[in-house]
């Protein structure tokens, strides 16, 4: 039988071992960021070989993180799709900066869990001071009240969550089994978690409607007029309506005022999906696409996209925020605390019990870059997404499929040579071929039933150099699929 460690040192990592490690992951992390840009953005990997190269069982006695640090290196990193790489235009393009890097460090360390304010008195008001620090720098009133989550898609499902409380004030009680059947509605173009938010609250595919958008790829609000004046008369309950500011294919902006009327005059729910496009509203001459937003019921922001904090973080701002609590809020004898009507609890705002302290690591991206030169990034990201719009404009086989008023630009290889049905599958090999490269990486998406390409901007460090290769390495893989690369 093994004896039990002896001391207490034996019973994790001593200190002193602790500090040399941290030491060097501290250096190896100082020299990544600075040389990400020098390794491929995409590996050259297949499905199982990361885990075909480490052992299949776990350790039966412990082994030296030395060993394991080598094997990070290794093996993890070069199995890495490098979002902090500079020429990374996939998805939504995100920075994780220093600021933020040591904020989750010692968030870490800590290891705090905020679920009541006595769990963590500073994770609680850490996170309320933030949220209010973000809420003053894009620009909504003070009847907001904002608290983190880890993404949008649970942002998202708490918000519909509180329109659901609204809409079926016995719900609690009773449960949606007896409700007369509710509806959600969104742009054709809205994120799949407005969706998957539906499915999990009960509403099911047919309580999910998707509105048409006009040819800016906005939603259409008489045709959303229309499809509510016809599920009442169905027989229907409409619950809420999701406005997104920068929808995720092309960063379209809703109409956010015009569906916020609607909403009032019909009774929903507004939730605004600004995940992406919410940190433009800190940039004085991008605060316009906003207009209107401040009437929402609730909207997420994610810092963890276009403001330089690292994964993940989600604020929702709700101004009803007792909805939201009396939606969630379960309190078991062994969380009832004396500060209960003074000190707030941030477990009733949503699912989670168990809180990361998130907040650290976004007061330290705010106390650093400061609201001057957020807008100045943000704002050099928008040049470069503009930049890289004139190019494509101007060039004869390629064409713009949407506008770009934030920081990513949609666009799609044409060619007379080739039918609508080849030119997707060119389009397709024209992304694989870039990406092959390990230059840069970008994704692709459907815009008007074919296939096109999406360039998001959004790292601290891209630069137009970077920009212009990529858009160089588009143009050499174009000309390969028409005959015309020699």
């Amino acid at each position: 039988m093994t004896s039990p460690p002896s001391t207490d040192s034996d019973l994790d990592l001593p200190v002193e071992e602790f500090r040399a490690l941290a030491h060097e992951v501290a250096d190896w992390t100082a020299d990544y960021l600075g040389g990400v840009g020098s390794l491929p953005v995409l590996p050259s990997v297949q499905p199982g070989d990361i885990r075909s190269t480490l052992s299949s069982a776990p350790p039966v006695k412990g082994e030296s993180l030395t060993q394991a640090l080598k094997d990070f290196q290794d093996v993890i990193v070069p199995g890495l799709t490098h979002w902090n790489h500079p020429s990374f235009f996939g998805y939504f393009a995100m920075t994780g900066s220093g600021p933020g890097i040591l904020g989750e460090m010692l968030a870490a360390a800590l290891n705090v869990n905020a679920m009541v304010w006595r769990s963590s008195p500073s994770g609680t008001e850490l996170e309320e001071l933030v949220a209010d620090w973000l809420r003053q720098l894009i620009g909504l009133p003070d009847s907001f009240d904002g608290v983190i989550n880890d993404t949008a898609s649970s942002s998202t499902l708490h918000a519909i969550a509180a329109a659901r409380e609204m809409a079926y004030p016995d719900l609690r009680n009773e449960g949606m089994f007896q409700q007369t059947r509710g509806r959600i509605y969104a742009s054709e173009e809205a994120h799949s978690s407005i969706e998957k938010a539906a499915l999990t609250l009960g509403f099911g595919k047919s309580g999910y409607q998707k509105i048409q958008t006009d040819e800016q790829l906005s939603m259409c609000v008489p045709t959303l007029r229309s499809v509510i004046q016809e599920d009442i008369i169905s027989g229907l309950k409409p619950v809420a309506v999701v406005a997104t500011l920068g929808t995720t294919s092309t960063t379209a902006i809703d109409p956010v005022r015009r569906v916020a009327e609607l909403a009032k005059e019909f009774g929903l729910w507004l939730h605004v999906d600004a995940a992406y496009g919410g940190p433009a509203a800190i940039v004085p001459e991008l605060r316009e696409l906003f207009n209107g937003w401040e009437a929402a019921d609730s909207i997420v922001v994610n810092p963890h996209k276009w403001l330089f904090t690292p994964v993940d973080c989600s604020l929702l701002y709700c101004r009803r925020p007792e909805v939201l609590i009396r939606a969630f809020s379960v309190i078991p004898e062994y969380l009832k605390t004396p500060e209960k009507e003074v000190g707030r609890n941030l477990m009733d705002y949503g699912v989670a019990l168990g809180r990361r302290f998130r907040a650290l690591k976004l007061w330290f991206v705010l106390r650093y870059f400061g609201q001057q030169g957020i807008v100045d990034r943000l704002r050099s990201h928008v040049a470069l997404a503009r930049e890289l719009a004139n190019w494509v404009d101007a060039a004869p086989e390629w064409k713009r499929v949407a506008p770009a008023p934030l920081s990513l630009v949609a666009f799609r290889f044409i060619s007379e040579k080739l039918n609508d049905l080849a030119l997707d599958d060119a389009n397709h090999r024209i992304m694989e071929r870039v990406n092959g490269s390990g230059e840069a990486f970008l994704t692709h998406t459907v815009v008007n039933g074919r296939i096109c390409l999406r360039v998001s901007i959004a790292n601290l460090k891209t630069t137009k150099t970077h920009v212009r290769r990529t858009w160089e390495l588009l143009q050499q893989a174009a000309a390969s699929e028409v005959g015309l690369d020699g």
